[in-house]
């Protein structure tokens, strides 16, 4: 089917896309100091992802990190945008009028909307109040729309699982639900964490591998359908 091979090859660009311009700064604010006269957004050699040493938008602020940070993800906002319109006409090949199809949709948009938002409001100084809640609101609308809909899809494609034994590696599946019930987990019980004052480290460390989790989805998807569908 046209809809299964699109959202199969979509997919790998929705992980390679992020995971590229978020590592793409990571190394260039570590390793090429030479590119910042302002010696404040220089950050030392480090590994967030283990250290915690630096936050995911620190890394994507300075010039010329910020224009590969806002283009990667505004890209990967489009994909996100024409991968779940994809899976919502899939569903309706395997199932019309699934109760969780228009629900998949909708969240699986409103996440590609705010990835958007943060990514053209990254950067942006405004000494206001209100403005920073509302950067924080936009990247937390965005993780929990996007689980959301991740979490609705994997629920939708077990219900007719049955229909897409000749479609799909069942073992992806599995191990979509299994990351999938994960990142409900971390997110529960990363809440206190996140929302206390300190343990910037941790919090840190977090975000970049909560992030890494949820592009992951999305390489899943490509190894979980078939090439070729009868």
């Amino acid at each position: 089917m046209e809809e299964i091979q699109k959202a199969k090859a979509i997919s790998v660009w929705i992980f390679i896309i992020p995971f590229v311009g978020i590592n793409t700064c990571l190394i260039l604010i570590t390793e090429f100091h030479i590119l910042y006269p302002n010696h404040e957004d220089i950050i030392n050699s480090s590994f967030p992802y283990l250290d915690g040493s630096a936050s995911i938008s620190r890394t994507a602020r300075p010039f010329p990190n910020w224009i590969i940070f806002k283009l990667s993800m505004i890209l990967t906002s489009f994909f996100l945008i024409k991968y779940w319109l994809l899976n919502g006409k899939i569903i309706n090949l395997f199932d019309k009028d699934h109760k969780h199809q228009k629900k998949i949709v909708f969240f699986g948009i409103a996440s590609a909307i705010a990835l958007t938002l943060h990514a053209v409001f990254l950067g942006i100084k405004f000494d206001n109040d209100l403005y920073k809640l509302f950067r924080r609101v936009v990247l937390l609308l965005f993780v929990f729309f996007e689980i959301i809909a991740q979490t609705y899809l994997v629920i939708t494609l077990y219900s007719f699982k049955h229909k897409l034994k000749n479609y799909i590696n069942d073992v992806y599946l599995k191990i979509k639900f299994y990351l999938v019930s994960t990142l409900i987990i971390v997110t529960i019980l990363s809440l206190p964490i996140i929302s206390l004052p300190g343990n910037k480290q941790i919090k840190h460390a977090l975000e970049w591998n909560y992030f890494l989790g949820v592009i992951f989805f999305y390489m899943l998807t490509f190894f979980m359908w078939k090439k070729k569908t009868n």
